[in-house]
C-alpha cells in the first residue's frame, strides 16, 4: 500500500515536471523547441514524432484499420499511412532543388554590380594616371639609378655592365 502510494506521487511528480517547469513566479510552461520536433533529413530518416500531430475523423480510422492486417489496404491507404508519419519519402529526400540556379545568379550579379562600382570609380572618383607610371619615365629613372649606382653589392647596379653597356648575364 505504502509503495503503490509512493509510486503514484512519483509518477505525477515525473509528469507534471516534464510538462512544466518551476519559475520564480508560479509555473511556467515549456517552450516549443525543448520538444521533440518533426525533421525531414536524409542523416536522421526516422524523425521523433509524427508529421501529422491532430489526426482528422478520417485518419484516425484509416490508424485503426491499419492495426489489422496490412494485405486489407490499398495501395492508397498504405500510402496516406505513410503520409501521417512523414511528410516526404526517402527518394524525395534525396531529389536535388534549383537552389543553386538563385546561389550563383546571386553570385554573378553580386560580381557584375561589384564591376560597374570599380569602373564607376576609375572614371568619376580617381584621378589621371599619374606621369611616374609612363614607360619613358621609368626607362630615365632607371637610367638615373644606375648613374648613381645604387645598391653595386646586391641591387640593381650589381647586375650592370659599366663598360659594354649592358646587363651581366
Amino acid at each position: 500500500m505504502l509503495a503503490s502510494r509512493a509510486l503514484s506521487l512519483v509518477g505525477k511528480r515525473a509528469i507534471s515536471t516534464s510538462v512544466c517547469l518551476r519559475g520564480g513566479h508560479g509555473v511556467a510552461k515549456v517552450e516549443e523547441h525543448t520538444l521533440p520536433a518533426y525533421f525531414d533529413r536524409r542523416e536522421n530518416p526516422l524523425p521523433d514524432i509524427c508529421y501529422v500531430q491532430s489526426l482528422s475523423p478520417e485518419q484516425k480510422s484509416l490508424k485503426e484499420k491499419e492495426k489489422g492486417t496490412w494485405a486489407a489496404l490499398s495501395n492508397e491507404e498504405k500510402i496516406a499511412l505513410y503520409r501521417i508519419s512523414f511528410n516526404q519519402s526517402y527518394a524525395e529526400m534525396n531529389q536535388g532543388s534549383s537552389e543553386w540556379k538563385t546561389v550563383i545568379g546571386a553570385a554573378l550579379f553580386f560580381f557584375g554590380f561589384t564591376g560597374l562600382i570599380v569602373l564607376w570609380q576609375r572614371k568619376y572618383v580617381y584621378g589621371p594616371v599619374p606621369h611616374t607610371f609612363d614607360p619613358e619615365y621609368k626607362q630615365k629613372e632607371l637610367q638615373r639609378m644606375l648613374d648613381m649606382r645604387m645598391n653595386p653589392v646586391q641591387g640593381l647596379s650589381s647586375q650592370w655592365d659599366y663598360e659594354n653597356k649592358q646587363w651581366k648575364k
